[in-house]
């Protein structure tokens, strides 16, 4: 969004909240997206940051209550009458004198089968499954929105995961491109409102792990952004994103039992991904910070020329802790009240 035309409307204190802060001049003939337009770094980015955040929130409930919600309860409505039919016809089949033993004749000597309502706790897991499957619903448009984007980006800088020097060369890399600048608004915006969601709903027992797993997210996000090194930031969180779009979708199948085997692979796929993204590809980066860091960014710090301490970087290896594990909140949380 260009500020340039919201400042022609807007009040200036509301221009940050819908527009990017800092514009400045594009550098001559730059690196990656020459055709963009380029931005500085500040605080007022906060701004931003808050209104991407009201947006997720709606956007989230929107799916959850239009989408999610109402497809998992119809699929797994319809599932529970066919089961009790089934239950039903089953017992009460045709027996010698053409008359089944429940229900009323319907003058041909058989009779209607009589369906069982739903018991509450039938109706409770039902719930609960619409529920979870509407809340990893909304993982897997993010993720997979968001991949797609930083794909976009990672694409378009002059990066490579196997030749990972050209993350360093050219620090400090300011200004930053406006693809770049809203990519690490977004996400950090995300890990924001995951925690708002955390602490909004139900406790459950991985919620000290998980609580720690966003604000360290976020801390990296926000450390590497003020001390552009977006580069590397923006490279990790692609391979980071990969396989979180296959753990929640192998979820949404299991919950609306669509299929044991595309459950089993999804769920394949997803420790395929982790295995190669986590664990091999991201292994480059975590070389490049001891081999070509030291090299090829002096270990300085200058306000004035954007340098802040270059190794602060090797941080990111703390997203590799319990990769697979901290990604996607539990399935397992309190059942008090079920007991």
């Amino acid at each position: 969004m260009n500020a340039l035309l919201t400042t022609q409307w807007l009040p200036p204190y509301i221009v940050p909240f819908f527009s990017l802060s800092y514009p400045t001049v594009t550098p001559q003939n730059p690196d990656s997206f020459p055709s963009s337009a380029y931005y500085n770094t500040g605080l007022l980015d906060l701004c931003l940051i808050v209104s991407c955040i009201a947006v997720m929130a709606i956007l989230r409930d929107a799916f959850r209550l239009c989408v999610f919600e109402p497809l998992a309860r119809w699929k797994l409505t319809r599932d529970l009458y066919n089961r009790k039919k089934l239950e039903v016809a089953i017992p009460n089949g045709h027996t010698n004198g053409h008359v089944t033993t429940n229900g009323a004749s319907n003058g041909n000597g058989h009779t209607a089968p009589c369906i069982s309502k739903p018991t509450p706790k039938e109706l409770q897991k039902v719930n609960r499954s619409v529920l979870r499957f509407a809340e990893q619903g909304w993982s897997v448009v993010y993720y997979t929105l968001q991949w797609s984007f930083g794909l976009y980006v990672h694409r378009n800088l002059p990066t490579r995961i196997f030749e990972p020097s050209a993350l360093w060369e050219g620090y400090p890399h300011i200004p930053l491109a406006a693809p770049v600048k809203i990519y690490y608004l977004t996400q950090t915006a995300f890990y924001m409102h995951q925690v708002l969601i955390l602490n909004a709903e139900a406790r459950r027992k991985d919620h000290v792990q998980m609580m720690t797993h966003h604000v360290i997210t976020i801390f990296l996000m926000t450390t590497s952004y003020f001390s552009n090194f977006t580069r590397v930031g923006c490279l990790i969180m692609v391979l980071m994103d990969w396989c979180d779009i296959f753990l929640p979708l192998a979820k949404m199948i299991r919950y609306i039992e669509i299929s044991q085997f595309a459950c089993d692979l999804t769920f394949g796929c997803f420790l395929v991904s982790w295995l190669i993204t986590r664990h091999i590809f991201f292994l480059f980066t975590i070389v490049s910070t001891y081999s070509d860091l030291p090299r090829l960014v002096p270990f300085k710090w200058s306000v004035e020329e954007g340098r802040y301490l270059s190794r602060t970087a090797v941080a990111w290896r703390v997203l590799t802790t319990d990769a697979g594990a901290s990604d996607v909140r539990s399935d397992d949380e309190s059942d008090e009240k079920e007991d």
